[in-house]
């Protein structure tokens, strides 16, 4: 299918949807985030497809939600329609790793939707913020949950209330984002990332990100257990094998994703 919003390209086993809505610095609005949607649903489903990027434009990753689209909703209709939860929680659900590539400003829903990839890689140009509390609201899409278990209780309660941005180098020493490149290099590093990513055994890597995900929702405890049967159970699968026998002979691994 076309998309109007989003751009949707494939480079061997990684694919890029690039947000693209330039004049509104990619707010989300409803349609661009259910074209994500079904971007998504039919990456999930293609088994070529091994790892994804997620990314927007030099000047903005997505600068918020679209607040035109929303301000006249009332409380019954955002709740009948739960609003976020069909399209935009689509990333949180998403089963193979997904990088988010950040350049310019990820404010509010964008920041929101970057912490719901699997990790994000910044451009030294990079700004975060989640300046809700300047409209009358709150972080809606996790922005109050995702960004203390990533930045701390006391920068999320900054962000949070006073709806200040954080720059990329501060996100970086905050562990929001997992490295930071100059922005021409950008995307060659998350296309490396990803592609080295999709190189990997597609089960194993996405019970991996299963497991590390579990982390946040379980005890200690119960998170060893669960890591642990995940682990053995991997040793039903023909990639362990061939991982395991490639390593002793002292060659590359050709994994079947099986």
């Amino acid at each position: 299918m076309g998309y109007d919003m989003i751009e949707l390209t494939t480079d061997g086993a990684v694919a890029t949807i690039k947000l693209d809505r330039p004049k509104a610095l990619n707010a989300l609005n409803s349609e661009m985030m259910a074209e994500v949607a079904t971007a998504l649903a039919k990456l999930e489903a293609d088994d070529t497809i091994g790892c994804v990027i997620l990314t927007g434009s030099e000047k903005a990753f997505a600068a918020g939600a679209d607040i035109k689209e929303m301000a006249d909703n009332e409380y019954l209709d955002i709740y009948k329609n739960d609003m976020f939860e069909a399209n935009h929680c689509a990333i949180e659900r998403f089963r193979k790793p997904i990088i988010a590539a950040v350049s310019g400003y990820a404010l509010g829903g964008g920041c929101e939707i970057a912490m719901m990839c699997d990790f994000i890689i910044a451009a030294e140009t990079a700004k975060f913020g989640q300046p809700e509390i300047n409209l009358g609201v709150m972080p809606g899409i996790g922005g109050t949950q995702r960004l203390v278990r990533a930045v701390g209780k006391a920068k999320a309660m900054d962000m949070c209330l006073t709806g200040r941005m954080m720059d990329a180098q501060e996100a970086l020493s905050s562990n929001l984002v997992s490295r930071v490149v100059p922005l021409d290099n950008l995307m060659e590093t998350a296309q490396e990332a990803a592609a080295k990513i999709a190189a990997q055994s597609q089960p194993i890597a996405m019970m991996t990100k299963e497991a590390v995900n579990a982390s946040f929702e379980m005890t200690l405890a119960q998170g060893i257990r669960f890591e642990r049967r995940l682990f053995q159970s991997m040793f039903t699968t023909q990639d362990q094998k061939e991982g395991m026998a490639a390593f002793s002979e002292k060659r590359k691994p050709h994994f079947k994703n099986k």
